[in-house]
């Protein structure tokens, strides 16, 4: 019986082997795709394209006009993936996002309502500048982006699979803004945040957006693929190493567990979630780096996008000019140390 045991373990590792380096390919011609539409922000396509490997959603901070928009919609064409765009702004309503019910009326002269679906029931949702929509068409997102369905005059829809929401935000300007609250927050698998590019990716970007044809992005996945792609991230093994480091980096992000400067300036810290976040995209970024298997180089390099959403810091903190990544940034030297 030990015999046969081990048998069927070894052909369920070899299954899995092959179907990771079958992935590996698929992803590295993902890459290579994206990198013809966006030139340099290497971390900002990674970081995206975890999000969404790792079957989550992504909220992509940064100043106007650096890419944002078009990053969604080359990865939605790459990706094979029907995809919407909603504008987000104060008048916009839940209706506009979730759809509503309309009255028909037949050749009898009976008349019965139809749903007509909204922009959410895509398999990418491109939410601009999601923090200029009021509070309560913010929440019209929450159902569909936790439960993958949406519920309208007490009849459930479910949404297309797979389904990812991919929202913007402009750092700097907050007047008639709505700050999302922290639920919503915590919805986001991953906060990835868009930098200048560097002198040398600018100046292709001058030179090669600026003539008569521009390079676009063909698909080289479909979405079902990209389904199994998912599934097979929450297969691959995990170290009891890397989960230490995952357990250990979280919770000495929330004050009370014992790190004396997170209790001097963190107010409250990541819950379960920011852990399950860490274990999927550590999975996803092996997979994406060519490996089989995360190392804790992979924590440490998540900690920043994984967390930075899911802290506060206290006012002390920020009198003082301290960031949230300053913060991070001192967790995850103390880990490696």
């Amino acid at each position: 019986m030990g015999m046969i045991k081990s048998t069927e373990t070894s052909l369920d590792e070899q299954a899995i082997i092959a179907s990771a380096e079958k992935a590996l390919s698929d992803i590295a011609r993902v890459r290579a795709e994206v990198s013809k539409v966006i030139f340099g922000q290497e971390s900002v396509v990674e970081n995206t394209l975890l999000a969404v490997l790792a079957g989550g959603h992504a909220l992509l901070v940064g100043v106007p006009g650096l890419a944002k928009t078009k990053l969604v919609t080359t990865l939605g064409a790459v990706l094979g993936l029907a995809s919407n765009r909603v504008q987000f702004t104060p008048d916009l309503m839940p209706s506009d996002i979730l759809g509503s019910e309309v009255m028909d009326q037949d050749e009898t002269g009976r008349r019965s309502f139809r749903f007509v679906k909204g922009p959410v029931f895509a398999q990418l949702l491109m939410a601009d500048e999601i923090n200029r929509a009021s509070p309560r068409t913010q929440s019209a997102l929450l159902q569909s982006m936790q439960e993958y369905h949406v519920t309208i005059a007490g009849q459930r829809y479910d949404l297309p699979a797979p389904f990812h929401v991919l929202a913007t935000q402009n750092p700097l300007e907050q007047e008639g803004t709505y700050p999302l609250p922290e639920a919503q927050l915590d919805r986001f698998l991953l906060q990835v945040d868009v930098d200048y590019p560097e002198l040398a990716d600018e100046r292709r970007i001058l030179l090669e957006t600026t003539g008569l044809s521009e390079a676009t992005p063909q698909a080289v996945i479909d979405a079902e693929r990209l389904l199994e792609i998912q599934q097979l991230i929450r297969q691959m093994p995990v170290s009891d190493g890397v989960v230490d480091a995952i357990l250990s980096l979280v919770r000495s992000a929330r004050p009370g567990q014992g790190n004396t400067s997170t209790d001097k300036h963190v107010a409250w810290g990541p819950g379960p979630r920011a852990g399950q976040a860490m274990m999927l995209c550590a999975r996803a970024r092996a997979l994406y780096q060519g490996r089989l298997a995360p190392s804790i180089d992979d924590i440490h390099a998540l900690a920043e996008p994984v967390l930075e959403h899911r802290m506060a810091l206290t006012f002390a903190a920020r009198a003082e000019g301290m960031s949230v990544r300053d913060v991070i940034a001192g967790l995850v030297k103390q880990s490696r140390s």
